[in-house]
């Protein structure tokens, strides 16, 4: 990266250095950022970060887990295509230093709720754990989450209060209908695009949920990519 861009860069983004790198699934590494420029951040439970992977291209991921003293997580997944998000997952080390936008977006969790369902693949599983981990024991929690295999999932808090799917044995419409998830709560729904809207049909037409009851977030769809 041309050293001219960094005043400008300093302006956008803040600064950081990878200092953990971890594989927690099967297809996911755990990607430790801390920087002072990261401390004292507004960060909400669900919330995004863009990181630029390389050069001036700009990667979006779901934050983990923060720590106001200056950490942040991220939970990378090795896509199959490739791509340079997934390659600078793959590869990031510590000591590397890496620049990234301030946390941003609104598929954030509703503390307030009743109760919470959640209904995403491994892509929305990182946004669904930092929103369980705020939650408190008392909660009440379900869900349905897709993943290829059980080494891809996440461990997140109350995981044994999900209904863990294998990819090709359902599908995330059919597992809501299982589920039959009453409303009256708040519906956080991620994932492939096709999917996210066909169980937000399910919900809204057919279980009975409020539209602005279900908050839906499509991470990606197939021959799409940078889709946030």
């Amino acid at each position: 990266m041309p050293a001219l861009l960094n005043p400008v860069l300093d302006l956008l983004t803040l600064r950081g250095t990878v200092t953990e790198a971890e594989q927690i699934t099967a297809h996911i590494r755990r990607l430790r950022v801390d920087g002072d420029q990261l401390a004292g951040l507004d960060v909400m439970p669900g919330q995004q970060v863009r990181v630029l992977v390389t050069g001036l291209t700009l990667r979006t991921y779901s934050v983990w887990r923060y720590d106001p003293s200056g950490v942040l997580e991220l939970c990378v997944l090795d896509h199959p295509e490739g791509g340079p998000g997934a390659h600078w997952g793959r590869t990031a080390a510590a000591g590397e230093q890496v620049r990234l936008r301030k946390p941003e977006g609104t598929f954030t969790l509703r503390p307030e709720a009743a109760h919470h369902v959640f209904v995403g693949d491994e892509t929305a599983s990182v946004a669904f754990g930092a929103m369980l981990a705020a939650l408190p024991e008392e909660a009440v929690v379900s869900g349905c989450v897709e993943t290829a295999s059980a080494a891809d999932r996440l461990p997140v808090a109350y995981a044994e209060r999900l209904d863990w799917v294998l990819r090709g044995e359902t599908s995330l419409p059919e597992a809501v209908r299982r589920l039959a998830p009453e409303p009256g709560g708040i519906a956080y729904v991620a994932g492939e695009a096709r999917a996210v809207q066909a169980v937000r049909k399910v919900l809204v037409q057919e279980a009975g949920w409020d539209r602005r009851a279900v908050l839906t977030k499509p991470f990606w769809t197939p021959g799409k990519k940078g889709m946030e």
